[in-house]
């Protein structure tokens, strides 16, 4: 071939002709992906402010994923994250969607259909989730659906500029007087033509304008979810006195002003726990408020948060909380003043019968907590309670109304947002955390924890405390020991004994001389009953074992 011949191929090379060239279209079409699925959210958000938080698609496919998960998964979460578990769920779906979104968007530069399809595929998946959730309905379809088609519309905007035709290959008039079905199968179709050229000014503008566009439809969406907000109207509800208060603290009762680093007696609100599946915090209207007895009942009715608040039998009690997935050593426990109406007398006036041995309690979110019907009975202590540390419950504890039972973890006594009480069986129901495995009856273990020293932290020799709390709901705390290497157990100061349902402090001063040591606590209960040293995880009945930290004097 001559001089001549090559000359005229090499000058009609457009911008993108090529594989090197095509291949530097590609991070820029994965960036055009992941802005389309911003847009897909940000419209999502939007539409969801109008019709509820529980049609954002983020919100209903987190609330799947968490339902479908399996335990052990769930279990890693909760004790890699803690309290933190649903954010880490909610980020790693957010991760999730950008992935799959630059994966679509780079496809979508060959094929516009696939990712078509593919922000299509994901707006059906979170309709479907909406839809089928359980205060789900045929308008919650509609975030999803409205988003996805606004995330198509960005992603075929944001890709033109990418494989915009070469100078003179192509005619455009012709193009506008082309069928609207043959320019739609165009759009749809190869979009990585050969002559294909790069327009990079065209593709930053329109990244802008998608960008500008996420963030105000996500940022107005988020602002109008505010409206369903129930702050407002639990700051305005006034708490009855109790008829029957807590018992009168002693002077002293709490150690903790005198030691550094033990928990107090009671926990504030704000540092109170908080381990369930909901991936928002359920709003819930006083005003709208029903609690609905159903089953086994020989005179089920409804009841309004009013209704609960005007009964005559008010109490006060002092409980100490703990979650089931607590470690040995963990921080899923607090204490916390009470304030509701005895679920015993409360069961008894409505017929319970006595064929029932299992309470289904439902929560507004869909969560079904099962709760011995006999400890609901027979725990004196056990409420259905309405207020926390003198205020009404806060919102992510359970407002308006929740269950509580002392002596039983959380997951089958303790349900929040509660709507829903269901006189049954075990034969006949199986709820959420049992048809996972969990026990069905699940007593709190004995349980003592090392507050201060803090593990592997330096501290200067001498005298200096070693304390912390134990537990033992509706049996109370008789004694705490203290074992420092392998030497005998020492018994440490217990804090005044208050109620048996509340844990107790325990402080043992010790003199270190500068060394490394190992710390073991073990409590006895009031009854005489020892901790168990054997260990075993929160799964399927809470955990067991005596905790035990290396600390190092200097």
């Amino acid at each position: 071939m001559t001089t001549t011949e090559q000359a005229p191929a090499a000058a009609s090379a457009p911008d993108g002709q090529g594989g090197g060239r095509r291949r530097g279209r590609r991070p820029l079409a994965a960036v055009a992906g992941l802005l389309s699925a911003g847009v897909a959210l940000g419209v999502a958000e939007l539409v969801a402010g109008l019709i509820g938080p529980q049609a954002s698609p983020v919100v209903a496919v987190g609330d799947k994923v968490i339902t479908l998960v399996p335990e052990p998964v769930k279990a890693f979460a909760i004790a890699t994250f803690g309290e933190d578990d649903k954010i880490a769920l909610v980020v790693g779906t957010l991760v999730l969607i950008a992935l799959y979104a630059a994966v679509l968007g780079v496809l979508a530069l060959r094929r516009r259909a696939v990712g078509v399809a593919g922000i299509a595929l994901f707006g059906v998946v979170g309709a479907a989730a909406a839809v089928t959730g359980p205060a789900g309905g045929p308008l919650d379809a509609l975030p999803a659906l409205v988003g996805a088609l606004a995330g198509i519309g960005a992603l075929l905007a944001l890709l033109a500029p990418l494989t915009v035709p070469a100078t003179g290959t192509r005619d455009t008039a012709a193009d506008d007087e082309a069928p609207l079905a043959e320019r739609l199968r165009t759009a749809l179709g190869s979009g990585d033509r050969k002559g294909a050229g790069l327009d990079r000014r065209r593709f930053f503008l329109t990244s802008g304008a998608a960008v500008g566009a996420a963030v105000v439809t996500g940022g107005a969406g988020r602002l109008l979810l505010r409206r369903f907000d129930v702050g407002g109207a639990r700051a305005d509800l006034a708490l009855p006195a109790p008829t029957s208060p807590a018992a009168p603290l002693s002077a002293g009762a709490d150690l903790a002003p005198q030691v550094e680093g033990l928990t107090p007696l009671f926990t504030p609100n704000r540092e109170f726990y908080r381990v369930d599946t909901a991936i928002t915090v359920p709003q819930i209207s006083p005003a709208d408020y029903r609690l609905e007895l159903t089953g086994m009942f020989d005179s089920p009715r409804s009841y309004t948060l009013d209704d609960l608040l005007g009964r005559p039998d008010v109490i006060e009690r002092d409980i100490t909380l703990t979650c089931v997935s607590n470690t040995v050593g963990g921080l899923l426990a607090g204490t916390a003043r009470w304030l509701g109406v005895p679920l015993g007398a409360f069961l008894r006036e409505n017929g319970i019968q006595s064929r029932s041995d299992q309470l289904v309690c439902r929560s507004v979110d869909g969560m079904t907590i099962g709760a011995p019907t006999r400890s609901a009975l027979e725990v004196e202590d056990a409420m259905i309670a309405f207020g926390m540390n003198g205020e009404p419950l806060p919102v992510e504890h359970g407002f308006p109304a929740r269950m509580i039972i002392p002596g039983l973890y959380g997951y089958v006594s303790a349900c929040k947002w509660m709507t829903g009480i269901e006189a049954s069986t075990y034969d006949a129901f199986d709820v959420y955390w049992t048809e996972r495995d969990w026990a069905a009856q699940a007593p709190i273990k004995i349980a003592s924890r090392i507050d201060t020293p803090a593990p592997l932290r330096r501290f200067p020799a001498g005298r200096r405390a070693i304390a912390g709390v134990a537990w033992a709901q509706t049996r109370g705390i008789g004694a705490v020991e203290v074992r420092v290497d392998e030497g005998p157990w020492l018994p440490a100061q217990l804090s005044p004994q208050v109620d048996a349902d509340l844990w107790r402090q325990w402080v043992l001063p010790y003199d270190f001389a500068p060394g490394s040591y190992q710390l073991t606590v073990r409590a006895t209960s009031a009854e005489g009953e020892v901790q168990t040293e054997e260990r075993a995880e929160p799964f399927p009945d809470g955990s067991s074992g005596l905790h035990s930290i290396r600390v190092i004097a200097s």
